[in-house]
């Protein structure tokens, strides 16, 4: 971990100098380019004196030159940002390796509380694994990475998925400019939701003849009347003869041509960013077979999908115009909102099926890339192995949110079907840690990710939990009923997945502390049942709870339920927790202490 920490430091400090080296070349050429104008004007008098020839002549060479003049001037300075950019990522990475990762999205629109996990394993939300995972710059990067993390994936995907992120993952040069190119990108669901309804809109030029024929002969009209307004008619009828055909054009096509508008015109600038991202794919030849597949499809009759993307940006951009106060005369001479709204037409037959399919393309290498970032920096971590044996098999698996330096690694082997692991422990043993990190990493290994273990074989599985089940208000309900609400979906779960014409993958739940909200005999008696029903409906899992009859079901239950325990010592009047899982039933209690050590008075009068 040092040695990748100070890889970022060392890029930190080289793209820094880069940039400055940039920026200082771009303002010394500031003064190159002011006096290259100057002296070109200076040139061109001189010119003029002699002929007049001589004069067009090296107007059109200078309008030339300093045209690519300023490009390249304008690039030193794209240039200069991307490679602060880069610094900026370095910086970021090197205290994401600290665990300070407050500066990524953290996801918090993609929380649900009714998802079957994503609450109690802190997903989404702040300091949430998403936010601790995500390198996303786009809406559709994140969103992805939010349905890769939300769903199992089949088993052929999760394999395609670990072969796409073990090739991405050495390629931190690429992954970091690829990210750079994404930084400035500013996208809104909305807009993208506008933009794809567009698509499917019917065309209001392109299929029309007449409006063709109107844009293409409106500049020819505009000459015809100028020229009748400067050899025969007045000024008036000139005005009159020249605006009433494209007045009434425009007048009659305005709501349609608002309509297209209003669907497109925030999207030039999110489009022209996206058009960087997959150039930079499209210059990356790939080997695994999920990335060649999605470069591959970044094609257009022969054409970049970039190209394609920075052509549309363009038209768009072009409609755009209709803003400025001059587009009026724009449209009264050119009929410029309909010549643009035509070439939008013209684009979208051409590549109406292809823009979804790069949108596709660009979040699947977003999300695949924030993985093997994920893995890069932390290479201790695996990929796991997706078995068909309905079983768990982790050694050392901890918890991917904890700092290495202070994370407690636990080996568990259990069956996922009919079998029960119950954990006892005192308060702060480690309990609930433990069951979050078992969750979390099933979750990821079923998105294809490295897992935070050094192995880990499970089967295809749904995670389902009941941790942190709290009163809904909106509802008027308690918190101990929304915990029966969690149950119960917990058990038709588990019921349906033991159906064998349903076909559903079996449900591993997590349940921490069941029914604590209601009184001890009644905790106790509700527990054992529910665990006798799970067991009888084939579910398998994780209980933690702090009810150590329960330990009796055990020697009950013929091997489905097995007892382990976390526990705690006392070391010189100090609580020592060790957090590693043992067999059998906890024997430490810790309450008192952990109160007289608040300072709160615990003895009885």
């Amino acid at each position: 971990m040092q040695n990748i920490s100070e890889q970022y430091q060392q890029r930190q400090q080289q793209f820094s100098e880069e940039a400055r080296i940039l920026r200082k070349r771009y303002d010394r050429f500031s003064w190159v380019r002011l006096a290259v104008f100057f002296g070109s004007v200076g040139i061109g008098i001189f010119f003029g004196t002699l002929h007049w020839l001589l004069l067009t002549v090296f107007i059109f060479l200078f309008l030339g030159g300093f045209y690519q003049l300023m490009k390249w001037h304008v690039q030193m300075l794209s240039d200069a940002k991307h490679m602060e950019r880069l610094a900026e990522i370095n910086g970021e990475e090197d205290n994401a390796l600290r665990h300070d990762y407050s500066v990524f999205p953290s996801g918090k629109s993609y929380h649900d509380v009714d998802h079957p996990n994503a609450l109690d394993l802190d997903l989404f939300g702040d300091y949430s694994f998403f936010q601790y995972c995500c390198r996303a710059t786009t809406v559709i990067g994140r969103d992805r990475l939010a349905n890769y993390l939300s769903e199992p994936a089949p088993v052929t995907e999760i394999n395609q998925r670990q072969e796409a992120i073990s090739e991405l993952k050495p390629q931190l040069d690429w992954r970091q400019h690829f990210r750079a190119f994404g930084s400035e990108v500013k996208d809104n669901p909305s807009h993208l939701k506008m933009l794809t309804d567009w698509l499917q809109d019917k065309d209001l030029v392109r299929g029309n003849k007449l409006l063709k024929v109107a844009f293409l002969l409106a500049p020819v009209w505009f000459l015809i009347c100028l020229l009748l307004w400067v050899f025969y008619v007045p000024w008036q009828v000139f005005l009159l003869i020249w605006l009433i055909p494209p007045g009434y054009i425009l007048s009659k096509t305005k709501e349609k041509v608002d309509r297209v508008h209003i669907r497109t015109t925030y999207t030039d600038e999110m489009l022209s960013r996206y058009a960087e991202l997959l150039q930079q794919i499209e210059k990356q030849a790939f080997t695994s077979v999920k990335l060649k597949r999605l470069s591959s499809s970044l094609t257009a009759g022969g054409q970049p999908a970039s190209e394609e993307m920075k052509r549309l940006s363009y038209i768009i951009s072009q409609l755009n115009v209709r803003y400025n106060f001059f587009a009026i005369f724009l449209n009264l001479i050119l009929l410029w909102d309909l010549r643009w709204v035509y070439r939008l037409e013209n684009w979208k037959a051409q590549q109406r099926e292809n823009l979804p399919v790069w949108f596709e393309a660009l979040c699947e290498f977003e999300t695949l890339s924030s993985f093997a970032n994920m893995w890069y920096n932390n290479p201790d971590w695996t990929l796991p192995k997706i078995d068909k044996a309905a079983a768990i098999d982790a050694q050392q698996l901890g918890h991917p949110l904890i700092h290495a330096e202070e994370r407690i690694s636990n080996d568990l082997f259990m069956p996922v079907r009919g079998h029960i692991k119950l954990i006892t422990g005192s308060n702060m043993a480690g309990k609930s840690t433990f069951l979050r990190s078992v969750g979390i990493n099933i979750v990821l290994a079923q998105t294809g990710a490295p897992v935070c273990a050094e192995k880990l074989v499970l089967s295809p599985m749904q995670v389902y939990s009941s941790m942190r089940t709290v009163d809904a208000l909106h509802e008027s309900t308690s918190s101990f009923y929304a915990e029966l609400k969690r149950l119960k979906v917990i058990i038709e779960a588990v019921k349906e997945a033991a159906e064998p014409d349903h076909q559903e993958l079996p449900v591993f739940f997590l349940l921490d502390e069941i029914l604590k909200g209601t009184n001890s005999v009644d905790r106790h008696t509700g527990s054992a049942a529910l665990i006798q029903q799970l067991i009888y409906l084939k579910g398998g899992g994780l209980i933690a709870t702090h009810d150590l009859e329960l330990g009796r079901l055990e020697a009950e239950s013929d091997g489905a339920v097995e007892n382990l325990c976390m526990e705690v010592e006392v070391k010189n009047g100090e609580l020592d927790f060790d957090y590693k899982l043992k067999k059998g039933v906890s024997k430490s209690f810790n309450a008192t202490l952990l109160m007289r050590r608040m300072g709160i008075d615990v003895e009885v009068r």
